[in-house]
């Protein structure tokens, strides 16, 4: 038997195959993996690799600027800065990953259901989605927050109730035009429920929108997180990066490790993720896969 060539995916003139050709020869793309996977397996594998633990005190070394005992340093109690940095990433990375899948699950089905359900269904979802996205972010942001109080599962709600109205106009519209096509009509004649035009019908033909969306809202979702805890509206019993620059900012000067490797965290992955989406979007494009 010859060689089988596994550098391109079964089925080569597919669109999913096309897509992949286009995202592995994005350069940029392609780097965001090569940033963001290494970091992924610090932060989960941490306790393995490192000694010391994020709330371990070393009283001997209170404010020490980055060496070879502590890599990054140590902040005012004498906690290793890597090791809280490497645990803030585990908390940053789960409140936005759990509030993007749920924003994501909302908005398609608001967008779907404005799509599918008929005319007056249809105006009445559009006209609360044009309240939702009129509103101001930032203070949205705040009130939701001091409402909601703090802690994990108030900032994934506050995150999750601010991503959802645009995917929900993108759904729509790519819905609006597939609800007119001989299958989506068939299916409607032959008696198909609301339910199965949006599981057999509406989802496949919004995955390309609702993957690309996912990847960069998770960037905005990290900043969103990260702004929270900065304001003292996240959870102050878990660390998070935002919480780090937070409590460490007065000792900027003095401290300024502190304050600067919770940041570079912060920019680092949230380039990464905003390159693979990038990546993604070009990938998937519709008008690029009829070109």
């Amino acid at each position: 038997m010859g060689a089988v060539d596994i550098s391109r995916p079964p089925g080569g003139n597919g669109p999913l195959a096309r897509a992949f050709r286009r995202f592995a020869s994005n350069g940029a793309a392609l780097a965001g993996i090569a940033i963001l996977v290494p970091m992924l397996v610090l932060i989960v594998a941490y306790p393995l690799i490192l000694g010391h633990k994020p709330n371990d005190i070393d009283l001997l070394a209170l404010n020490k600027a980055p060496s070879a005992a502590h890599w990054l340093g140590t902040d005012g109690v004498g906690r290793d800065i890597l090791a809280r940095v490497l645990q803030g990433g585990r908390i940053s990375l789960l409140v936005a990953v759990v509030s993007v899948a749920i924003s994501l699950a909302i908005g398609f089905l608001v967008g779907s259901i404005s799509a599918m359900a008929g005319r007056f269904t249809d105006a009445a979802i559009m006209r609360l989605v044009d309240l939702a996205m009129t509103l101001p972010p930032v203070i949205s942001l705040l009130v939701l927050a001091s409402i909601t109080g703090a802690g994990i599962v108030p900032t994934i709600i506050v995150i999750s109730l601010l991503s959802w109205p645009v995917l929900a106009r993108m759904v729509r519209a790519r819905l609006m035009e597939l609800r007119e096509r001989d299958f989506v009509v068939a299916s409607r004649g032959m008696g198909a429920g609301l339910g199965h035009l949006l599981w057999r019908h509406g989802l496949p033909n919004s995955i390309d929108i609702l993957v690309v969306t996912a990847t960069l809202q998770i960037a905005a979702a990290i900043l969103l997180e990260a702004g929270l805890s900065f304001l003292g509206l996240g959870d102050p019993n878990q660390m998070s990066w935002g919480l780090m620059i937070g409590s460490s900012r007065q000792y900027v000067l003095s401290c300024w490790w502190a304050v600067a490797f919770p940041g570079a965290a912060i920019f680092v992955t949230v380039l990464a993720v905003s390159l693979i989406g990038d990546g993604l979007n070009d990938a998937m494009n519709p008008k690029l896969r009829e070109r």
